[in-house]
């Protein structure tokens, strides 16, 4: 199973209006549970069990609550009993199914990489 969510204080507002202590208050408890995991800008997505999963994220929510007089929580999950390792393993098949398609488009614009089409930033251009 994997989870991906995303939790916001408010009600005590930060001079900058950055939320960024209390997501990293969050992340910690993520991190600090031993299952796997990755963040981005929006969501951390975790895989594990139902129970595990849940116990996690209940408790970066309170963290996420000593920020702020209330606390935003989305939760989007992916249930799929008998998988494991599919925070790389979805990833990887998209990347090939990506690469099989630019393979065979004809003219097809290649060369970025697949990092790209998934949303990152391509390598930076190189300076003479």
């Amino acid at each position: 199973m994997i989870v991906a969510f995303s939790v916001s204080p408010s009600g005590l507002d930060h001079p900058d209006g950055s939320v960024h202590d209390a997501v990293a208050a969050a992340v910690r408890v993520v991190r600090d549970s031993g299952l796997p995991f990755r963040t981005s800008s929006m969501f951390t997505e975790i895989e594990g069990e139902w129970d595990e999963i849940m116990a996690v994220v209940k408790r970066a929510t309170e963290v996420v609550g000593e920020y702020g007089t209330r606390v935003s929580l989305v939760l989007k999950a992916d249930i799929r009993p008998g998988r494991t390792g599919e925070l790389t393993g979805k990833i990887d098949r998209l990347r090939k199914a990506i690469e099989a398609q630019d393979a065979a488009e004809p003219g097809a614009v290649t060369g970025q990489g697949t990092h790209a089409q998934l949303g990152g930033a391509p390598d930076a251009p190189q300076q003479d």
